[in-house]
């Protein structure tokens, strides 16, 4: 946190752990979210009730935040729910600046965003109208238009536009220059639109309550581990995984929690009496795992036993928060840890994003090590190449610049190889580049036999991340033995008996499919 105040980053918006509200003291302005779920307007909710909602937000103002951001991560906030919840907000805190953000999944959030700021909201978040609707943000011309008939209205003149805005008196031509630029940025980013696969927003999230930010990835999620045709049924198990998981505020990590959950019980066509019938002798995903250890925190309304101790059987439980049983970093080793493997110059913010996702920031400081500064490519050039006789410009700094000609590529070599050939500044440059198309592993594997216990398979399509037994160990039952992720989700496969690890088929960084043979166990 002081690397960002040191880094002019003036406010602080952070996903909070489950349930634990802590006061930072730093110098920067301090904006606490309150994650919404259920419907504070339906009387015949026991949790997540409007008390529920004053009660938190007592805690967090009594713990010194300066402003109040309702977070309504899945847009489940309707007119009357929202004029029910930012009335009492209003009525307790009468001088806390108060924010509200949401998702427009169902359609109705631009209602819903209207009936909070007559209710009392200072802060509503909307998205340019050429990004908005679906799962994201409401329409910041439909909002515009709304307030500017409103007494709202004060006649400002548009100057910018932030994540966090008061659309109060911006002019409707000023928006709609904006969005025409965010319309013709969009088409560059095409190949990685959700709408491939999701063509409208739908009301049904009042039932499954998947967060926006999620929604898109869960499907996509399902596609890449061929359950697309399954989306229907993985919205159901969310809904049924909500319930097993104790009904939780879903949210980051939460939600993927659930969601890691939803897709392992169709994948495994199991439903909630089943899994719980089944739940001792089960390999679930490693973030639900971590969930029911209480490494994201401890649920409100506590964890679903005896659920709980199933999957849990010898692992440790961490109570409280659970960074306080954490030792302290020791920033300066991981420095020089970071140095060590990399030429690049590390900075502090290196240092700091290795604390928190290793793997990642390694993989960011080689790509940048072999490939340069990319970031100073046309976006076009960088995601789809060039195509021959093409010319760009690319300004590396101020008053540097180069000018790059595509030429020709060979054929591909026995390596899998091409050799690009391309002008710099007039100069003739030829290099050869891996053919990642052509050259993609389509090595098939042996599968498991269905029919031998200790023939272990993969439960789904993935990669291998770590192996953790060798020929020749013994293993008893629920040894775990190999982990693979897909998609962001990691899953520990154990051993299904007491036996000797006769074969290891699994290989680092393996791809693999359902059903691939990845330990035989005698």
């Amino acid at each position: 946190m002081q690397e960002r105040i040191e880094l002019n980053a003036q406010c602080f918006c952070f996903l909070h752990i489950l349930h634990f509200v802590c006061s930072v003291f730093l110098g920067g302005v301090i904006e606490t979210a309150i994650s919404y779920t259920g419907d504070v307007a339906d009387p015949n909710r026991e949790m997540y009730n409007l008390n529920y909602y004053l009660k938190l937000a007592e805690e967090i103002v009594k713990a010194g935040t300066h402003i109040l951001c309702i977070k309504d991560m899945a847009g489940l906030l309707k007119p009357k729910s929202s004029k029910v919840l930012l009335s009492a907000l209003r009525d307790r805190f009468p001088d806390l600046p108060i924010h509200v953000h949401s998702h427009d999944t169902a359609g109705v959030a631009v209602a819903s965003m209207l009936a909070c700021v007559e209710a009392g909201a200072d802060i509503v978040d909307v998205a340019v109208d050429s990004m908005s609707g679906m799962t994201s943000q409401p329409s910041m011309g439909a909002m515009v238009a709304v307030l500017n008939d409103s007494p709202f209205h004060t006649g400002n003149s548009f100057q910018s536009c932030t994540d966090l805005i008061l659309l109060a008196g911006i002019d409707s031509a000023d928006v709609s220059k904006y969005s025409a630029y965010w319309e013709l940025a969009r088409q560059l980013y095409g190949p990685f639109e959700c709408t491939t696969t999701m063509k409208s927003g739908n009301a049904d999230v009042y039932v499954h309550e998947i967060p926006g930010g999620q929604y898109t990835n869960l499907q996509f999620q399902a596609y890449s581990l061929g359950l697309g045709d399954k989306f229907e049924q993985i919205k159901r198990k969310y809904v049924e995984a909500d319930a097993l998981l104790g009904k939780l505020i879903k949210v980051t990590p939460t939600s993927k929690v659930v969601g890691d959950l939803a897709q392992f019980m169709v994948h495994n066509n199991l439903d909630g009496p089943t899994l719980l019938k089944q739940a001792s002798t089960l390999s679930f995903p490693e973030s639900v795992v971590q969930f029911m250890q209480g490494l994201v925190g401890q649920p409100p309304y506590g964890f679903p036993e005896p659920l709980r101790t199933q999957i849990l059987r010898h692992r440790e439980r961490i109570n409280g928060r659970p960074g306080e049983s954490l030792p302290p970093v020791d920033f300066e080793s991981l420095r020089h840890e970071l140095q060590q493997k990399h030429e690049k110059q590390i900075r502090d913010v290196h240092v700091i994003s290795y604390a928190m996702y290793p793997k990642v920031t390694d993989d960011f400081l080689t790509f940048v090590e072999k490939y340069g500064p990319v970031d100073k490519l046309p976006t076009h050039a960088f995601f789809m190449g060039l195509s021959n006789g093409e010319e760009i410009d690319v300004e590396l700094e101020k008053g540097k610049s180069m000018r790059i000609k595509m030429l020709a590529k060979s054929s591909l070599n026995a390596e899998g190889e091409r050799e690009v050939f391309l002008e710099l500044n007039g100069q003739l440059r030829s290099f050869l580049v891996k053919d990642k198309e052509a050259s993609k592993d389509d090595t098939s594997h042996p599968k498991a036999d269905p029919a031998v216990i200790g023939s272990v398979g993969a439960p789904m399509p993935g990669e291998v991340l770590q192996i953790k037994v060798k020929e020749g160990d013994v293993v008893k039952m629920k040894t775990p033995l190999v982990v693979i992720t897909a998609m962001k989700m990691e899953m520990i496969i154990e051993s299904p008996l007491d036996g000797v690890v006769k074969t290891v088929f699994a290989k680092p960084a393996m791809k693999c499919h359902a059903g691939d043979l990845l330990v035989l166990i005698e």
